[in-house]
């Protein structure tokens, strides 16, 4: 990446969510999440993680964090304190093709669907990368047939870019963008 990025990371809120760091007791409900195999469905091949995978996943975003200036926030529910997921920020150097870049992406807990709350997340998210970040372009990808994940990234604004394929296992991917206008 050629932006250089403020170190700090902020604490955001929503009306309905915190965007916060991660902690080490954030591990185990982020376990249960990437356990689910339908949230899982259209995360690369679609396998499930445990908890040690999760563990070492959370490492390597606080480690993005640090090194980076941008990661994955974990996002908790304001009302029941529950770990609902994560949003945020990440160099999607599984995807060489579309690099330099910083991807923005999401996954939450099959409860959390269906109230909004991945857009209202991604929302939060896409103003910290374009006002504290100073970003000019995401992109987000999807697995062609998450139509879901398709809504939030309209919501946001984005189009697609490109088609492609994942270098990894070959399952069909679609690169949506968001540029920001000067």
């Amino acid at each position: 990446m050629t932006t250089t990025l403020r170190t700090s990371t902020p604490r955001l809120t929503t009306p309905r969510l915190t965007l916060r760091r991660w902690r080490e007791d954030d591990v185990e409900p982020m376990a249960a999440i990437n356990a689910d195999p339908e949230v899982m469905r259209w995360i690369r091949d679609g396998s499930v993680l445990d908890r040690a995978e999760t563990a070492a996943g959370i490492a390597a975003w606080e480690r993005e964090w640090e090194e980076v200036g941008v990661g994955l926030f974990a996002v908790e529910h304001r009302e029941t304190g529950r770990l609902a997921g994560f949003v945020g920020l990440s160099v999607p150097t599984f995807l060489p093709e579309i690099l330099p870049a910083v991807e923005i992406g999401w996954r939450f807990a099959r409860d959390f669907w269906g109230h909004g709350l991945a857009t209202e997340a991604a929302r939060a998210a896409l103003d910290f990368a374009l006002r504290d970040r100073g970003l000019a372009r995401l992109v987000s990808v999807h697995a062609v047939g998450n139509d879901a994940s398709v809504g939030v990234m309209r919501k946001l604004g984005m189009r697609v870019e490109r088609r492609t394929t994942h270098p990894a296992h070959g399952g069909p991917l679609c690169v949506h963008v968001l540029e920001a206008r000067s």
